[in-house]
């Protein structure tokens, strides 16, 4: 896979926004952690390699355990998850995606018994911010681990 355009240059502007809004996210309140496994999950179901490759280099750079990074994917049968990270990853996958119906009453209600009004707000935010990555990374063949140095990713120690 080679890269095709470098999108971060092409539209600078838009890039620091989008980057801004992320950080804003971050900033939010809601606990990194969870943002960790948001931003990964959302990164598997969209196919997003690059996304996917920064964000578990991020989470164990974080302090998050290496078996639960490989767990994401089978969050709904491990047992390492807390209910709140479990309502967050059920509330990453209804919104990565989005059916014809759009989000269920129940999938609302069942992300409304771990956080409140505004925590699933910014957390709603930050699902949209990584699926908007995701896409852009993937339209434009951004190569894993491309970014490491720049990123300061190289201290996962994971290549």
């Amino acid at each position: 896979m080679s890269p095709r355009l470098n999108y971060m240059q092409q539209s600078s502007d838009l890039f620091k926004k989008l980057s801004t809004l992320s950080m804003g996210v971050k900033a939010s309140g809601i606990e990194s952690g969870i943002l960790y496994l948001v931003d990964i999950r959302a990164s598997q179901l969209n196919g997003c390699a690059f996304c996917l490759d920064m964000h578990i280099k991020q989470a164990k750079i974080g302090g998050e355990r290496e078996l639960r990074l490989h767990h994401v994917a089978i969050w709904r049968e491990s047992p390492l998850f807390s209910e709140r990270e479990r309502a967050a990853l059920a509330w990453t996958e209804a919104l990565t995606r989005l059916g014809e119906h759009g989000v269920s009453d129940s999938d609302y209600a069942a992300a409304l018994e771990q956080f409140s009004e505004k925590e699933l707000s910014d957390l709603t935010f930050a699902v949209g911010i990584i699926n908007l990555w995701n896409r852009l990374n993937i339209a434009f063949r951004n190569v894993p681990g491309s970014l490491d140095k720049a990123f300061g990713l190289e201290r996962a120690e994971l290549a």
